[in-house]
């Protein structure tokens, strides 16, 4: 089993960095095998509702110029996924939430039942709110959202200093410990028994 952990922050070897790290080195205790892809710090094209990736069947995003593609590459072949950023003003960073939104309208199916987790690192306030809208994408690609024994958040201003939330690195440590055993769970077996689901019925209100 592989987790693939997103750092969504600009600055590579920052506090997202630090939790993501603090997360990587439990779950590797459990047997299981960590990648940490970093987003840089170049631009991060939005999705743009082109349809393109669903009417060719591209099974990735039509535009090639940034690192969605080759991060949802990378995604495809993992267990699960944690997903890690900073927060700017009450939200995490545009550029991680724009790969995600478009990983999934281009690889949605090949998200679906693997557990997911968010984390998010502020100097002070706001990181429940980043939280929050990191998971909602999750919570529309029938993805099992991992917890732990708070909201998956830590504090730092400084480089490195997440390290010093106690508190904060626990409640990385316990959620990496709940995704190493929804993972042993789901594939304790040969083939995962996920549940059937109807096909998916979307409707527009006005009419």
């Amino acid at each position: 089993m592989k987790v693939l952990l997103i750092n969504g922050s600009p600055r590579k070897q920052g506090n997202t960095f630090t939790a993501l790290s603090e997360a990587a080195k439990q779950l590797e205790k459990h047997g299981i095998e960590t990648e940490i892809a970093w987003i840089g710090n170049k631009p991060v094209r939005g999705c743009i509702a082109c349809g393109q990736c669903k009417a060719k069947q591209l099974g990735k995003c039509a535009f090639d110029d940034d690192v969605c593609n080759s991060i949802s590459e990378k995604f495809s072949t993992m267990d699960a996924l944690i997903v890690g950023s900073p927060v700017y003003y009450g939200q995490p960073n545009g550029a991680l939430l724009a790969l995600i939104q478009r990983m999934c309208f281009s690889a949605g199916a090949n998200m679906q039942n693997k557990p997911v987790a968010a984390v998010c690192l502020c100097r002070r306030g706001g990181a429940s709110a980043a939280f929050q809208t990191l998971n909602m994408p999750f919570q529309m690609m029938n993805m099992p959202i991992v917890s732990s024994q708070y909201w998956n958040i830590a504090y730092g201003r400084e480089e490195g200093q997440a390290a010093l939330d106690i508190e904060g690195m626990q409640t990385m440590r316990t959620m990496a410990d709940n995704m190493a055993w929804m993972l042993k769970k789901i594939h304790s077996g040969n083939n995962p028994d996920y549940p059937e689901r109807e096909p998916w019925q979307p409707m527009g209100f006005i009419r």
